[in-house]
């Protein structure tokens, strides 16, 4: 991964400017961390988040599930429709359209936040359902910039030459699954992933994986490296022998 300043998320701030002259009738928020990081990047670069998050109070706020539900309620941003579990894209469209004698999406400006790379499922949907779609990304992480020996993990994992993958943040899984795609092992790195011991280091980090098909085999007791390590350690033959024992 390689860490990108808040400031220059230059699409979150014309997305803020566009909010608070009232160019948006719908705001799509999918992840906690988004959230957060979209609020920490207009107070830094303008000094102060107050118009933005008035702004914010005033719009009609999709969530995709609790966690970014609970970054609103921390600026008491109040949420007009929350997808059901097990809260993806899927059930963000069907919760929409279930609202749609309310609020039908034909015409619709919808601005969607995102965070690690595009949903292009998600927002076909919307375009499909007659909305005008705004996609804002946000980072705090971007690829690195020499892909390698990332890619280079994908292939082992294509080709099932790894036993254990550690997982320290849910950017490293977006990352992986990202480029294994564009080297059209997408299939064969998730079938990779499912052969060895996948651990993760936390509830953020585990939700990802399994929004993307992974379930991993164990959890680190607190989401700290040093835990994670120790524990992947002594747990990670056993979970592996009786893995492929099953396969």
């Amino acid at each position: 991964m390689r860490e990108v300043p808040l400031e220059s998320n230059t699409e979150a701030i014309a997305f803020a400017d566009r909010l608070e002259r009232g160019e948006f009738d719908l705001v799509v928020l999918l992840t906690g961390v988004g959230t957060r990081a979209l609020i920490a990047t207009v107070e830094q670069v303008r000094g102060s988040r107050d118009s933005f998050i008035e702004a914010l109070r005033g719009s009609r706020i999709v969530a995709r599930g609790p966690k970014p539900v609970a970054a609103l309620r921390d600026v008491q941003v109040p949420v007009w429709l929350t997808a059901p579990e097990p809260n993806t894209w899927k059930e963000l469209l069907s919760a929409l359209d279930s609202r749609a004698g309310e609020l039908p999406l034909k015409g619709l400006r919808v601005a969607v936040q995102e965070y690690g790379v595009s949903n292009p499922d998600l927002l076909a949907g919307l375009r499909d359902r007659g909305a005008t779609v705004t996609p804002v990304p946000v980072y705090q992480w971007a690829l690195p910039e020499d892909l390698e020996p990332l890619r280079a993990a994908c292939r082992a994992l294509a080709e099932g030459k790894i036993d254990v993958v550690l997982f320290t943040t849910a950017t490293q899984a977006v990352h992986l699954l990202h480029v294994a795609e564009t080297m059209g092992l997408s299939g064969a790195v998730i079938e990779g992933l499912r052969k060895c011991v996948v651990a993760s280091i936390g509830p953020t980090t585990s939700e990802e994986l399994r929004e993307r098909g992974t379930d991993p085999d164990m959890e680190s007791s607190h989401p700290k490296m040093g835990f994670l390590v120790r524990e992947a350690a002594e747990q990670a033959g056993g979970l592996l022998k009786a893995k492929r024992s099953r396969q």
